[in-house]
Protein backbone atom coordinates (compact mmCIF):
# COMPACT_ATOMS: atom_id res chain seq x y z
CA UNK A 1 0.00 0.00 0.00
CA UNK A 2 1.36 3.40 -0.91
CA UNK A 3 2.33 5.57 2.06
CA UNK A 4 -0.08 8.51 2.52
CA UNK A 5 -0.08 11.25 5.13
CA UNK A 6 -1.89 14.36 6.28
CA UNK A 7 0.42 17.34 6.01
CA UNK A 8 0.19 20.54 8.05
CA UNK A 9 2.10 23.44 6.47
CA UNK A 10 2.71 26.84 8.05
CA UNK A 11 2.98 29.84 5.73
CA UNK A 12 5.84 31.68 7.43
CA UNK A 13 5.05 34.85 5.48
CA UNK A 14 1.60 35.22 6.99
CA UNK A 15 1.75 33.11 10.11
CA UNK A 16 -1.30 31.12 9.05
CA UNK A 17 -1.58 27.35 9.04
CA UNK A 18 -2.78 25.64 5.88
CA UNK A 19 -3.83 22.01 5.94
CA UNK A 20 -3.66 19.76 2.90
CA UNK A 21 -4.60 16.13 2.64
CA UNK A 22 -3.51 13.83 -0.16
CA UNK A 23 -1.05 11.43 -1.70
CA UNK A 24 2.66 12.20 -1.69
CA UNK A 25 3.24 10.35 -4.97
CA UNK A 26 2.97 12.24 -8.32
CA UNK A 27 5.59 14.81 -7.39
CA UNK A 28 8.70 14.79 -9.49
CA UNK A 29 10.60 17.16 -7.23
CA UNK A 30 10.71 15.37 -3.91
CA UNK A 31 8.64 16.04 -0.85
CA UNK A 32 5.74 18.22 0.13
CA UNK A 33 6.36 21.99 -0.03
CA UNK A 34 8.87 22.71 2.73
CA UNK A 35 9.11 19.19 4.15
CA UNK A 36 10.69 15.80 3.67
CA UNK A 37 8.68 12.67 4.31
CA UNK A 38 10.42 10.18 6.56
CA UNK A 39 9.15 6.83 7.80
CA UNK A 40 9.74 5.77 11.38
CA UNK A 41 11.19 2.28 11.90
CA UNK A 42 7.80 1.39 13.35
CA UNK A 43 5.75 0.62 10.18
CA UNK A 44 2.66 2.63 11.10
CA UNK A 45 4.20 5.91 12.24
CA UNK A 46 4.76 8.29 9.30
CA UNK A 47 6.52 11.50 10.30
CA UNK A 48 7.28 14.84 8.72
CA UNK A 49 10.52 16.60 9.56
CA UNK A 50 11.51 20.17 8.54
CA UNK A 51 13.33 20.34 5.19
CA UNK A 52 15.63 23.16 6.16
CA UNK A 53 16.51 25.87 8.63
CA UNK A 54 13.70 28.17 9.56
CA UNK A 55 11.01 25.60 8.77
CA UNK A 56 8.32 25.39 11.46
CA UNK A 57 8.58 22.37 13.64
CA UNK A 58 6.19 19.49 13.05
CA UNK A 59 5.62 17.12 15.98
CA UNK A 60 6.90 13.61 15.48
CA UNK A 61 4.51 10.74 16.04
CA UNK A 62 6.12 8.73 18.82
CA UNK A 63 5.95 4.99 19.01
CA UNK A 64 2.73 3.82 20.63
CA UNK A 65 0.99 0.58 21.46
CA UNK A 66 -0.39 -1.16 18.41
CA UNK A 67 -4.00 -0.26 19.20
CA UNK A 68 -3.18 3.47 19.35
CA UNK A 69 -1.20 3.23 16.11
CA UNK A 70 -4.08 1.52 14.35
CA UNK A 71 -6.47 4.19 15.59
CA UNK A 72 -4.16 6.92 14.27
CA UNK A 73 -3.98 5.20 10.90
CA UNK A 74 -7.77 5.04 10.68
CA UNK A 75 -7.98 8.79 11.40
CA UNK A 76 -5.39 9.52 8.70
CA UNK A 77 -7.20 7.43 6.09
CA UNK A 78 -10.53 9.02 6.97
CA UNK A 79 -9.03 12.47 6.61
CA UNK A 80 -7.66 11.61 3.17
CA UNK A 81 -11.07 10.55 1.92
CA UNK A 82 -12.81 13.71 3.11
CA UNK A 83 -13.20 16.79 0.95
CA UNK A 84 -11.75 19.96 2.47
CA UNK A 85 -14.31 22.70 3.17
CA UNK A 86 -12.48 25.10 0.83
CA UNK A 87 -12.55 22.60 -2.03
CA UNK A 88 -16.20 21.76 -1.42
CA UNK A 89 -17.21 25.43 -1.57
CA UNK A 90 -15.01 26.27 -4.58
CA UNK A 91 -15.20 28.80 -6.09
CA UNK A 92 -16.13 31.40 -3.50
CA UNK A 93 -14.67 34.40 -5.33
CA UNK A 94 -13.60 35.40 -8.87
CA UNK A 95 -11.18 33.11 -10.71
CA UNK A 96 -8.27 34.61 -12.65
CA UNK A 97 -7.01 33.06 -15.90
CA UNK A 98 -3.54 34.25 -16.89
CA UNK A 99 -2.97 34.54 -20.64
CA UNK A 100 0.81 34.53 -21.25
CA UNK A 101 0.57 36.71 -24.36
CA UNK A 102 -0.56 40.21 -25.29
CA UNK A 103 -4.28 40.81 -25.93
CA UNK A 104 -5.62 39.90 -29.35
CA UNK A 105 -3.72 36.67 -30.04
CA UNK A 106 -5.10 33.16 -30.49
CA UNK A 107 -5.06 32.35 -26.76
CA UNK A 108 -6.76 35.61 -25.93
CA UNK A 109 -9.51 34.98 -28.48
CA UNK A 110 -10.29 31.50 -27.12
CA UNK A 111 -10.27 32.44 -23.44
CA UNK A 112 -12.51 35.45 -23.97
CA UNK A 113 -14.91 33.28 -25.95
CA UNK A 114 -15.34 30.95 -22.97
CA UNK A 115 -15.13 33.66 -20.28
CA UNK A 116 -18.86 34.22 -19.80
CA UNK A 117 -19.97 30.57 -20.29
CA UNK A 118 -17.37 29.46 -17.73
CA UNK A 119 -18.48 32.14 -15.27
CA UNK A 120 -22.04 30.82 -15.61
CA UNK A 121 -20.87 27.23 -15.06
CA UNK A 122 -18.81 28.08 -11.95
CA UNK A 123 -21.09 30.75 -10.53
CA UNK A 124 -18.27 33.28 -10.17
CA UNK A 125 -16.75 35.95 -12.46
CA UNK A 126 -13.75 35.03 -14.60
CA UNK A 127 -10.96 37.62 -14.74
CA UNK A 128 -8.57 37.59 -17.72
CA UNK A 129 -5.02 38.80 -17.00
CA UNK A 130 -2.48 39.16 -19.82
CA UNK A 131 1.16 38.59 -18.81
CA UNK A 132 3.21 38.37 -22.01
CA UNK A 133 6.93 37.97 -22.57
CA UNK A 134 9.58 35.43 -23.66
CA UNK A 135 7.24 33.43 -25.86
CA UNK A 136 4.82 32.93 -22.99
CA UNK A 137 7.42 31.87 -20.42
CA UNK A 138 6.80 34.91 -18.20
CA UNK A 139 3.16 33.95 -17.71
CA UNK A 140 3.94 30.24 -17.38
CA UNK A 141 6.45 30.81 -14.59
CA UNK A 142 4.13 33.28 -12.84
CA UNK A 143 1.34 30.70 -12.55
CA UNK A 144 3.82 27.96 -11.59
CA UNK A 145 4.57 30.00 -8.42
CA UNK A 146 0.95 30.93 -7.66
CA UNK A 147 -0.94 29.58 -4.66
CA UNK A 148 -2.48 26.19 -5.63
CA UNK A 149 -6.02 27.04 -4.58
CA UNK A 150 -7.80 27.11 -7.94
CA UNK A 151 -8.07 30.90 -8.12
CA UNK A 152 -5.09 31.47 -10.46
CA UNK A 153 -5.17 29.40 -13.64
CA UNK A 154 -3.10 29.36 -16.82
CA UNK A 155 -4.24 29.55 -20.43
CA UNK A 156 -1.41 27.55 -21.97
CA UNK A 157 -0.59 26.90 -25.62
CA UNK A 158 1.83 24.83 -27.69
CA UNK A 159 4.72 27.10 -26.70
CA UNK A 160 4.36 25.64 -23.20
CA UNK A 161 6.01 22.40 -24.42
CA UNK A 162 8.27 24.10 -26.99
CA UNK A 163 9.96 26.74 -24.82
CA UNK A 164 11.99 24.35 -22.59
CA UNK A 165 13.83 23.21 -25.74
CA UNK A 166 13.82 26.55 -27.53
CA UNK A 167 15.23 28.74 -24.74
CA UNK A 168 18.41 28.16 -22.75
CA UNK A 169 16.49 28.36 -19.49
CA UNK A 170 12.85 28.66 -18.46
CA UNK A 171 11.49 29.14 -14.94
CA UNK A 172 8.95 26.33 -15.03
CA UNK A 173 8.74 22.57 -15.51
CA UNK A 174 5.86 21.52 -17.81
CA UNK A 175 5.28 18.29 -15.92
CA UNK A 176 6.32 18.95 -12.32
CA UNK A 177 4.86 22.45 -11.85
CA UNK A 178 1.34 22.07 -13.26
CA UNK A 179 -1.89 20.12 -13.16
CA UNK A 180 -3.15 19.74 -16.74
CA UNK A 181 -6.86 20.43 -16.40
CA UNK A 182 -8.52 20.60 -19.84
CA UNK A 183 -7.52 21.00 -23.45
CA UNK A 184 -9.92 23.56 -24.90
CA UNK A 185 -9.19 23.84 -28.61
CA UNK A 186 -6.81 23.20 -31.47
CA UNK A 187 -6.15 24.63 -34.90
CA UNK A 188 -3.90 23.47 -37.72
CA UNK A 189 -1.40 25.21 -39.96
CA UNK A 190 -2.17 25.50 -43.66
CA UNK A 191 0.56 25.37 -46.31
CA UNK A 192 -0.21 27.80 -49.11
CA UNK A 193 1.40 28.82 -52.39
CA UNK A 194 0.52 31.21 -55.21
CA UNK A 195 -1.51 29.70 -58.05
CA UNK A 196 1.16 30.71 -60.58
CA UNK A 197 3.63 28.21 -59.03
CA UNK A 198 1.80 25.56 -61.01
CA UNK A 199 1.49 22.92 -58.26
CA UNK A 200 -1.87 21.61 -57.06
CA UNK A 201 -1.00 19.08 -54.34
CA UNK A 202 1.50 18.73 -51.52
CA UNK A 203 3.26 15.87 -53.31
CA UNK A 204 3.62 18.00 -56.44
CA UNK A 205 5.12 20.73 -54.30
CA UNK A 206 7.56 18.28 -52.68
CA UNK A 207 8.74 17.28 -56.16
CA UNK A 208 9.03 20.94 -57.15
CA UNK A 209 11.08 21.74 -54.03
CA UNK A 210 13.37 18.72 -54.44
CA UNK A 211 14.21 19.90 -57.93
CA UNK A 212 15.29 23.24 -56.40
CA UNK A 213 17.15 22.36 -53.18
CA UNK A 214 17.70 25.43 -51.00
CA UNK A 215 16.24 27.78 -53.61
CA UNK A 216 12.77 28.17 -52.08
CA UNK A 217 11.87 30.09 -48.95
CA UNK A 218 8.83 30.08 -46.69
CA UNK A 219 7.23 32.58 -44.33
CA UNK A 220 5.81 32.04 -40.84
CA UNK A 221 4.52 34.25 -38.01
CA UNK A 222 7.89 33.96 -36.27
CA UNK A 223 10.75 31.75 -35.15
CA UNK A 224 9.69 28.98 -32.78
CA UNK A 225 5.98 29.34 -33.57
CA UNK A 226 3.95 26.26 -34.43
CA UNK A 227 3.86 27.16 -38.16
CA UNK A 228 7.66 27.29 -38.09
CA UNK A 229 8.03 24.00 -36.22
CA UNK A 230 5.35 22.28 -38.32
CA UNK A 231 7.11 23.26 -41.55
CA UNK A 232 10.44 22.02 -40.23
CA UNK A 233 8.71 18.75 -39.31
CA UNK A 234 7.38 18.57 -42.88
CA UNK A 235 10.89 19.20 -44.23
CA UNK A 236 12.35 16.43 -42.07
CA UNK A 237 9.81 13.87 -43.31
CA UNK A 238 9.89 14.82 -47.00
CA UNK A 239 13.59 15.58 -47.44
CA UNK A 240 13.03 19.04 -48.94
CA UNK A 241 15.24 22.02 -48.19
CA UNK A 242 13.73 25.51 -47.84
CA UNK A 243 14.88 28.69 -46.12
CA UNK A 244 12.81 30.07 -43.25
CA UNK A 245 11.83 33.77 -43.35
CA UNK A 246 10.15 34.74 -40.03
CA UNK A 247 7.69 37.64 -39.83
CA UNK A 248 6.05 39.46 -36.93
CA UNK A 249 2.68 37.75 -37.23
CA UNK A 250 0.53 35.71 -39.61
CA UNK A 251 -0.79 38.69 -41.59
CA UNK A 252 2.65 39.92 -42.75
CA UNK A 253 3.68 36.30 -43.41
CA UNK A 254 0.68 35.95 -45.73
CA UNK A 255 1.41 39.28 -47.40
CA UNK A 256 4.95 38.13 -48.13
CA UNK A 257 3.51 35.29 -50.20
CA UNK A 258 1.04 37.53 -52.00
CA UNK A 259 3.79 40.01 -52.86
CA UNK A 260 6.02 37.24 -54.26
CA UNK A 261 8.62 37.78 -51.52
CA UNK A 262 8.45 34.13 -50.48
CA UNK A 263 7.41 30.93 -52.26
CA UNK A 264 5.34 29.30 -49.50
CA UNK A 265 3.44 30.57 -46.46
CA UNK A 266 2.84 28.45 -43.37
CA UNK A 267 0.05 30.33 -41.61
CA UNK A 268 -3.24 30.04 -39.73
CA UNK A 269 -6.46 29.18 -41.53
CA UNK A 270 -8.07 32.36 -40.25
CA UNK A 271 -5.57 34.50 -42.16
CA UNK A 272 -5.43 32.30 -45.26
CA UNK A 273 -9.15 31.70 -45.76
CA UNK A 274 -10.06 35.08 -47.33
CA UNK A 275 -7.17 34.77 -49.82
CA UNK A 276 -8.11 31.19 -50.66
CA UNK A 277 -11.68 32.33 -51.25
CA UNK A 278 -10.70 34.85 -53.94
CA UNK A 279 -8.11 32.58 -55.55
CA UNK A 280 -5.06 34.57 -54.49
CA UNK A 281 -3.62 31.54 -52.69
CA UNK A 282 -3.82 27.79 -53.15
CA UNK A 283 -4.03 25.53 -50.10
CA UNK A 284 -1.88 22.41 -50.39
CA UNK A 285 -2.61 20.76 -47.04
CA UNK A 286 -3.57 21.39 -43.42
CA UNK A 287 -1.34 20.01 -40.68
CA UNK A 288 -4.15 18.62 -38.48
CA UNK A 289 -5.63 15.14 -38.34
CA UNK A 290 -8.94 16.18 -39.94
CA UNK A 291 -9.94 18.40 -42.82
CA UNK A 292 -11.03 21.86 -41.77
CA UNK A 293 -14.85 22.07 -42.04
CA UNK A 294 -14.78 25.41 -43.85
CA UNK A 295 -12.09 24.21 -46.31
CA UNK A 296 -13.35 20.74 -47.26
CA UNK A 297 -11.27 20.56 -50.46
CA UNK A 298 -7.93 20.99 -48.71
CA UNK A 299 -6.54 17.59 -47.60
CA UNK A 300 -4.64 16.82 -44.40
CA UNK A 301 -0.91 16.10 -44.45
CA UNK A 302 -1.79 12.47 -43.76
CA UNK A 303 -4.07 12.31 -46.78
CA UNK A 304 -1.37 14.05 -48.80
CA UNK A 305 1.07 11.24 -48.01
CA UNK A 306 3.04 12.64 -45.05
CA UNK A 307 1.24 11.40 -41.89
CA UNK A 308 4.36 11.91 -39.75
CA UNK A 309 4.05 15.68 -40.32
CA UNK A 310 0.86 15.92 -38.24
CA UNK A 311 0.97 19.05 -36.06
CA UNK A 312 -1.52 21.45 -34.60
CA UNK A 313 -1.60 24.27 -32.10
CA UNK A 314 -3.55 23.72 -28.90
CA UNK A 315 -4.87 25.85 -26.06
CA UNK A 316 -5.71 24.53 -22.60
CA UNK A 317 -6.25 25.39 -18.96
CA UNK A 318 -3.73 24.43 -16.27
CA UNK A 319 -3.41 24.96 -12.52
CA UNK A 320 -0.40 25.10 -10.19
CA UNK A 321 0.71 21.71 -8.94
CA UNK A 322 -0.81 20.87 -5.57
CA UNK A 323 -4.26 22.23 -6.41
CA UNK A 324 -6.76 19.93 -4.62
CA UNK A 325 -8.11 17.09 -6.72
CA UNK A 326 -11.70 18.16 -6.04
CA UNK A 327 -11.01 21.59 -7.52
CA UNK A 328 -9.32 20.09 -10.59
CA UNK A 329 -12.34 17.85 -11.13
CA UNK A 330 -14.75 20.77 -10.67
CA UNK A 331 -12.84 22.87 -13.19
CA UNK A 332 -12.51 20.03 -15.70
CA UNK A 333 -16.23 19.27 -15.55
CA UNK A 334 -17.13 22.93 -16.05
CA UNK A 335 -14.65 23.44 -18.90
CA UNK A 336 -15.56 20.30 -20.83
CA UNK A 337 -19.22 21.23 -20.45
CA UNK A 338 -18.55 24.69 -21.89
CA UNK A 339 -16.62 23.25 -24.84
CA UNK A 340 -19.56 20.95 -25.70
CA UNK A 341 -21.97 23.85 -26.04
CA UNK A 342 -23.03 24.19 -29.70
CA UNK A 343 -22.97 28.00 -29.56
CA UNK A 344 -19.40 28.02 -28.20
CA UNK A 345 -18.21 25.45 -30.75
CA UNK A 346 -19.75 27.37 -33.64
CA UNK A 347 -18.25 30.70 -32.60
CA UNK A 348 -14.81 29.16 -32.15
CA UNK A 349 -15.01 27.43 -35.54
CA UNK A 350 -15.77 30.70 -37.29
CA UNK A 351 -12.82 32.24 -35.46
CA UNK A 352 -10.54 29.45 -36.72
CA UNK A 353 -10.51 27.03 -33.76
CA UNK A 354 -11.72 23.46 -33.26
CA UNK A 355 -13.28 22.98 -29.80
CA UNK A 356 -12.00 19.75 -28.20
CA UNK A 357 -12.70 19.79 -24.46
CA UNK A 358 -10.38 16.89 -23.58
CA UNK A 359 -10.10 16.18 -19.85
CA UNK A 360 -7.04 15.91 -17.56
CA UNK A 361 -5.80 12.47 -18.64
CA UNK A 362 -5.96 13.11 -22.39
CA UNK A 363 -4.50 16.59 -21.97
CA UNK A 364 -1.64 15.22 -19.86
CA UNK A 365 -0.88 12.58 -22.51
CA UNK A 366 -0.56 15.29 -25.14
CA UNK A 367 1.93 17.23 -22.99
CA UNK A 368 4.02 14.11 -22.35
CA UNK A 369 4.05 13.18 -26.05
CA UNK A 370 4.83 16.63 -27.43
CA UNK A 371 7.78 17.49 -25.19
CA UNK A 372 10.18 15.03 -26.89
CA UNK A 373 8.55 15.50 -30.32
CA UNK A 374 9.28 19.23 -30.54
CA UNK A 375 12.63 18.88 -28.80
CA UNK A 376 13.71 16.55 -31.59
CA UNK A 377 12.52 18.95 -34.31
CA UNK A 378 14.24 21.92 -32.66
CA UNK A 379 17.52 20.02 -32.32
CA UNK A 380 17.54 18.59 -35.84
CA UNK A 381 16.54 21.87 -37.46
CA UNK A 382 18.88 23.82 -35.14
CA UNK A 383 16.13 26.28 -34.26
CA UNK A 384 16.94 29.02 -31.79
CA UNK A 385 14.84 31.77 -30.21
CA UNK A 386 15.31 34.98 -32.18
Amino acid sequence: MATRAVVSRVDSGHGQAAVAAGSLSRRERGGVRGYRLSIDPSPLTPTLSPAGRGSPAVPRLEAAPISRRLAALVIILASLSATSPAAAAYPERPVTIVVPFAPGGANDIVVREIQQPLAEALGQPIVIENRGGAGGSVGYSYVARARPDGYTLLMAATGFVVNPSLYDKVQYDPLADFEHVTELSTFPVIYTVRPDMGVNTLQEFVGYAKARPGALNYSTPGAGTLPHLATELLKLHTGINMVHIPYAGAAPAAQALLSNTVDVASISITVAKPQLGVGAMKGLAVSGSERWPELPDVPTVGEAGVPAALADTWQGIMAPVGTPKEIIERLAAALTGVMRRPDVRERLLHAGFHATGRGPEAFHRRIVEELPKWKNVIQQARITAQ
